[in-house]
C-alpha cells in the first residue's frame, strides 16, 4: 500500500509538470534565437503593463507542484529536507521554461513571472509538509479511492477520465458539456455554415448526448455507484464552465455558455441519464459508447459560436491548447475504457 501511495503522488506530480511544460511552451511552433542573452531576462526591468490578474495566476500555478513534489518524495527524506528538494525542482522547472521561452515569438520571459512561480512553489511546499499525508497510505484521498473506486489501473483510468472530464470544460470553445471536436485540432473549417435554427439544434443534441455519455461514463466507473458523487461531478463541470467563460472571455460572460439550445439539451440529457442508470449495466454501456459518437459526430458538425468571435478570448490563450487536446480525445478514451469494463468486471 506503501508503494501505491508513493506511485500515485509521483504520477500526479509528474502529470501536473507535464501540464505546466505545456502550458508555458504551446504551441511550440515558430522556435527562433532573437539574438539576446538566454538570460538577459533575469536582469530585466518591471513589465509595462502587469496585472494583479497575471501575478496571481503565476503564484497559484505552483501551488499544486510544490504540493504534488513534496508527496512525491516525503517518504524517502525529512520532511524539511523534501520540501527543500521540491522547491528547488520546482524553481528549476520555472527557470527552464522561462529561458525556453526566450526562443518563442509567442512568449515573453519574465523575471516577475518566475518570482511568482517561486512564491507559489514555495506555498505549495509549506501545505506539503503540512498535509504531506493525504495522499499517503491511510491519508484522506487514498481511503475515499479506495472506499469509491476499483482497485487496479483500470480504477485509476477511470478516475483520471473525470478528472481529464472536468479539465475540458475549461474551454469556452466547447459547447455546453461537448467534447471530441477534431475540426479545430486540425486546423478545419465546419462543413456546415452557420444557421440559427440549426444552431440552436445542434447545441440541444450536443448537450444532451454529452450529459448522457459523461454521466454514464462517471456512474460506470464506480465501485459503488453515488446519486450525490454524480451529481456533484456535473455541478464541478458547470463551475468549470463558468469560471472559463468568465476568465477566458469576459467576466460578464459567466452564464454565456447556457445558451438557448444548452439549456433545454441538458435538461433532456438529466432526464435521460436519470432513466438510464435503472438499465442493465451492458445496456448502459451500449448507451454510453453510442451517446460518445453521437456527440463527437454532432460537435464536428456544429458551427463555431459566432459570440466567441466577437468577444475574443483574454487570458489563457495558451492554455486552450493543453484543453483543446483533452477535449478532442477525451470521447475516444472513454469509449475504450468503457468497452474494456463488462470483461474485467466479469
Amino acid at each position: 500500500m506503501r508503494a501505491r501511495a508513493d506511485s500515485l503522488a509521483r504520477h500526479l506530480a509528474a502529470a501536473y509538470a507535464a501540464v505546466v511544460v505545456y502550458a508555458s511552451l504551446y504551441p511550440f511552433a515558430g522556435w527562433r534565437d532573437g539574438g539576446a542573452p538566454i538570460l538577459a531576462w533575469l536582469t530585466a526591468g518591471w513589465p509595462r503593463y502587469p496585472t494583479g490578474f497575471d501575478l496571481a495566476t503565476n503564484v497559484a500555478a505552483y501551488v499544486p507542484l510544490g504540493w504534488l513534489a513534496v508527496a512525491a518524495i516525503g517518504r524517502r527524506l525529512r520532511p524539511g529536507a523534501a520540501a527543500a528538494l521540491a522547491w528547488a525542482c520546482a524553481s528549476l522547472l520555472s527557470f527552464g521554461m522561462e529561458s525556453a521561452q526566450n526562443f518563442l515569438p509567442s512568449r515573453v520571459s519574465s523575471n516577475v513571472d518566475f518570482g511568482c512561480n517561486l512564491l507559489g512553489a514555495l506555498g505549495g511546499c509549506a501545505l506539503g509538509l503540512r498535509y504531506r499525508n493525504v495522499l499517503a497510505e491511510g491519508g484522506a484521498i487514498a481511503r475515499w479511492r479506495a472506499r469509491r473506486f476499483p482497485d487496479g489501473r483500470l480504477g485509476e483510468l477511470g478516475l483520471l477520465l473525470i478528472a481529464v472530464w472536468l479539465l475540458t470544460q475549461l474551454n469556452p470553445e466547447n459547447p455546453a458539456l461537448g467534447n471530441g471536436s477534431l475540426l479545430r485540432l486540425l486546423g478545419l473549417s465546419a462543413p456546415l455554415a452557420y444557421d440559427g435554427e440549426l444552431f440552436f439544434a445542434l447545441e440541444l443534441l450536443i448537450a444532451a448526448t454529452g450529459v448522457m455519455g459523461a454521466g454514464l461514463t462517471a456512474w460506470m466507473s464506480l465501485r459503488e455507484p453515488s446519486v450525490l458523487l454524480l451529481v456533484a461531478a456535473f455541478i464541478a463541470a458547470a463551475a468549470a464552465k463558468a469560471l472559463a467563460w468568465a476568465v477566458l472571455v469576459e467576466p460578464s460572460a459567466w452564464l454565456a455558455w447556457l445558451t438557448p439550445g444548452a439549456r433545454p439539451g441538458l435538461a433532456l440529457g438529466a432526464a435521460g441519464l436519470a432513466l438510464a442508470l435503472w438499465l442493465p449495466r451492458p445496456a448502459q454501456v451500449s448507451l454510453a459508447v453510442l451517446a460518445l459518437l453521437a456527440m463527437t459526430a454532432l460537435t464536428n458538425l456544429a458551427p463555431g459560436n459566432p459570440y466567441l468571435a466577437w468577444a475574443g478570448q483574454g487570458h489563457f490563450l495558451n492554455f486552450n491548447g493543453l484543453t483543446r487536446i483533452a477535449s478532442s480525445l477525451w470521447p475516444f478514451l472513454a469509449a475504450a475504457y468503457l468497452l474494456a469494463l463488462p470483461a474485467r468486471r466479469r
